[in-house]
């Protein structure tokens, strides 16, 4: 087995595409839960309103890249209006309820025949993200060294993703130790203690869900740049329980733990994946046991024993308190 490459897959599975975009997802997902107590099982509702937002805005209404960033902004502020007035007064089970079902409401409105002219069906839209990779300052050409090469427009999606995460946990750090971040933690601890100091419990909650929700749509619009394409299943449920994911096994109500543990998360499934990969064409994995098709799933069902384990030894994540781990719904 060539542990030169695994290695090398591994790390830069951590910088990659999509550590970013789940750090930014768990972001989100950290002031929402993490902070505030907000179960939202909908994060990726927020990510795709984001990602088709910018494309519609491009391909459909003839908007330039910058000003269809804008409107997937707008797009992600407008769900979490629309989950939060009649949502956020519900017990935390039913929030939950709620927000995994309206993101796949979303998913299926997106991909039904009837909004095809506008969405693009289940074949989704493509060709939107020039305008982002024609302000590219970088020369072409190839950057990097060993196991960091990477194309001049790939080099920009990273720098410009990168510094998405940085503004973002500096943001979240900067907010929470402001009096409204007092405020958020005080409502996650006990809402009636909150209400009884004269907070709106409600305004609060509808503020984080926004922050927070626009902080996933910035994730969203980084995979659809990368990709330079949008497809309404790629943001079905299960992103959200990745993001989840990231966000515990990283610590909640960590500034740092969301990205940490994306980064973590990523770096075992590209682990795994290359482990199994190899095994079994050096014939140390029979056939009969596993095939090449099998490691997508068994990589998972890996992650998830791992997962298991996490809860059991250490339910606060890698830099986590246990004490913020305690929510009361």
């Amino acid at each position: 087995m060539d542990w030169g490459s695994i290695l090398s897959n591994v790390v830069r599975a951590a910088v990659g595409e999509f550590s970013i975009v789940f750090a930014l997802a768990a972001i989100g997902l950290n002031i929402h839960f993490g902070y505030t107590g907000l179960l939202n099982f909908g994060q990726v509702g927020f990510m795709s309103a984001g990602a088709f937002g910018l494309a519609i805005g491009v391909t459909y209404f003839g908007l330039s890249f910058w000003v269809s960033l804008l409107v997937a902004l707008g797009a992600a502020v407008a769900l979490a209006l629309l989950l939060g007035f009649p949502t956020l007064r519900l017990r935390a089970d039913y929030l939950a309820i709620v927000t995994i079902a309206a993101s796949e409401i979303l998913r299926f409105i997106l991909r039904s025949p009837s909004t095809r002219d506008v969405t693009g069906g289940s074949y989704g839209l493509t060709r939107f993200a020039r305008g982002f990779y024609d302000v590219n300052p970088i020369p072409p050409g190839d950057y990097g060294f060993g196991p960091f090469m990477y194309s001049a427009n790939r080099l920009w999606l990273l720098a410009i993703g990168w510094a998405l995460v940085v503004i973002a946990s500096l943001s979240v750090w900067l907010t929470m130790r402001s009096p409204w971040g007092r405020v958020l933690k005080a409502i996650r601890e006990e809402e009636d203690a909150a209400t009884s100091l004269g907070k709106s419990v409600y305004s609060y909650k509808m503020q984080s869900l926004i922050y927070g929700g626009v902080i996933g749509a910035l994730g969203g619009l980084v995979l659809a740049v990368s990709t330079q394409s949008v497809q309404p299943d790629v943001y079905s449920t299960p992103i959200t329980f990745y993001a989840y994911l990231a966000l515990i096994l990283g610590g909640t109500a960590r500034v740092l733990g969301p990205v940490l543990g994306s980064m973590v998360f990523w770096m075992i499934l590209a682990l795994t994946d290359n482990v199994l990969r190899q095994a079994i064409r050096a014939g140390h994995i029979p056939e009969a046991i596993m095939t090449g098709t099998q490691v997508g799933q068994v990589r998972f069902m890996l992650v998830g024993l791992g997962l298991m384990f996490l809860m059991i030894f250490r339910p606060q994540g890698i830099i986590g308190d246990r004490r913020e781990m305690e929510l009361d719904g």
